[in-house]
């Protein structure tokens, strides 16, 4: 059970709700905060205070006075108006993600929402009632407006929702799991769709899936080294001390680690060559900077995902509605072009050993990797797949957050495109996942030239993990359902928890 009031939700908490479906509770001091601020927007509406949100028209209609017995109406309209995404629906543990968020900040108590409505959208968590939500139409700029006014139309028992596996009608799903819609009052639209919630949850499940990805890219890395027969001594902390990057430290100890007591390596020890190509001796400089960067991401996402980012926001202590900007996305925006850039980089890394594990003239291994070369074209196509997903990414890393296109008749005059960013984070790391993959596959295939020698223990295990999923190629065969394998092996952890129980927990 994890519990929410507005302070101490964590990364690894909104992906144990997404994918885990972990069953969330509101904690007694959010319940007060809430109630609390709620009192504040019901004396607004009691002595017909103007107040942006509660009894005006929104964005540019600001203007526009609303009458006090149309102000319920106008909250169910501003649900409606603004539920017009387009594209295909967003995965559940997307949508999940976007509502344990939403209620986290709703929790803060500075949105003057109403418990019983909290309650409800936590209900459709724990009960696996999950909104149909269009992927596009978020500019970033009041937030995530359309995607979640999309979740804000289930709350009120209209358009669709996914139960247990089934789309149906939102009235449908809430009779099945006994759930009853809330009737909006003043105040509750706005505190519902006013919100970071689409970008920040693609953005926590992408962090979550990058570092995992990053331990896989440096096994992979290592495991190139050893088919390639390169050295360790570029791992060695001496030089990494007087060069003090964090993340550089980190991944030289965790390389280091990797190459203990490889056969493979001692068996050179003393040949002729004297450095490595960039993408063996740099690893910790490339790996590193990533790792660095994805440090950057996390305390960005862990700042966001326990703030409050609603317009007005209702500050009980001192009785006031403040409005102001919180709901904007460049925060999210810029962290995560920087999120997607630093992903793509271990691809083209990876790539690029691929590229010359393949190379006979620079790997000293047969050509492709197959005995047979000529009849057989062993590992070439697997490289084209690699470099196509590469090449891919160079395009999908041009920032989102560089554009803005005004909005709300320019009362809306920059937007953060964060939306953008955070969907094109996700494609490329799908790429690279499958980059890694192809590493993988392709340097366990140039270890089979070095036996009897072996690898060192990690890699070893490593080695053991895909030989499960995939044989050594002994002679041409179709290679998708080979590469599909190994990218779940690489998506679900499998081949670093085999490592790590070899070496220890990777850094």
């Amino acid at each position: 059970m994890i519990g929410l009031d507005g302070e101490n939700l964590s990364i690894e908490d909104v992906v144990k709700v997404s994918r885990d479906f972990e069953n969330v509770i509101l904690l007694e001091n959010a319940v007060r905060k809430i109630k609390k601020s709620r009192e504040i927007v019901e004396n607004i509406v009691d002595q017909n205070k103007i107040v942006y949100g509660v009894n005006t028209g929104f964005g540019e209609l600001a203007k526009e006075k609303i009458p006090y017995d149309s102000i319920d109406e106008l909250q169910r309209n501003l649900i409606r108006s603004h539920s017009c995404g387009v594209g295909d629906s967003l995965s559940a543990e997307i949508v999940r993600a976007m509502m344990v968020l939403r209620a986290n900040s709703l929790a803060k108590g500075y949105s003057g929402i109403r418990l019983e409505t909290v309650n409800v959208l936590i209900g459709m968590l724990n009960k696996k009632v999950h909104p149909m939500v269009p992927e596009k139409g978020s500019i970033g700029a009041s937030g995530d407006l359309i995607p979640l006014a999309h979740i804000a139309l289930s709350v009120i028992g209209e358009g669709n929702v996914e139960y247990y596996n089934e789309t149906m009608p939102t009235d449908e799903g809430f009779r099945r799991a006994g759930i009853t819609p809330v009737k909006l009052t003043a105040k509750e639209g706005l505190a519902l769709i006013n919100g970071t919630q689409l970008m920040t949850a693609i953005g926590c499940l992408a962090l979550w899936d990058a570092e995992l990805l990053l331990k896989n890219a440096q096994i992979a890395g290592a495991m190139s080294l050893e088919a390639l027969k390169g050295t360790d001594q570029a791992f060695r902390n001496e030089i990494h001390k007087v060069r003090p990057h964090k993340g550089q430290i980190l991944c030289a100890k965790n390389l280091w680690r990797l190459t203990r007591e490889s056969k493979i390596i001692a068996s050179h020890r003393d040949c002729p060559r004297v450095q490595d190509a960039y993408t063996l001796r740099c690893m910790p400089q490339v790996f590193g900077a990533s790792k660095d960067a994805f440090s950057f991401v996390r305390f960005i996402l862990e700042t966001e995902i326990n703030s409050a980012t609603d317009n007005p926001l209702i500050f009980p202590d001192i009785g006031e509605s403040l409005s102001g900007g919180n709901f904007h996305g460049q925060p999210l925006a810029l962290a995560l072009d920087f999120l997607g850039l630093a992903i793509a980089e271990l691809g083209n890394f990876s790539e690029r050993r691929i590229a010359r594990l393949v190379d006979s003239s620079l790997s000293e291994l047969p050509p492709f990797l197959t005995e047979y070369s000529g009849l057989h074209s062993g590992f070439m196509l697997p490289q084209y797949a690699a470099a196509s997903l590469a090449s891919e990414n160079k395009i999908l890393c041009h920032p989102a957050s560089c554009d803005s296109i005004p909005s709300s008749a320019n009362k809306e005059d920059h937007v953060s495109m964060g939306a953008i960013a955070a969907l094109k984070s996700l494609k490329i790391l799908e790429n690279v996942q499958r980059v890694i993959s192809i590493e993988f596959m392709t340097a366990a295939q140039g270890l089979e030239f070095h036996k009897p020698l072996e690898s060192s223990p990690g890699i070893n295990a490593a080695y053991a993990a895909i030989r499960e999923k995939v044989p050594k190629l002994e002679k041409d065969r179709p290679m998708y359902e080979d590469m599909e394998r190994l990218c779940c092996l690489v998506r679900d952890g499998t081949i670093v928890q085999s490592v790590e129980q070899s070496v220890g927990k990777l850094g």
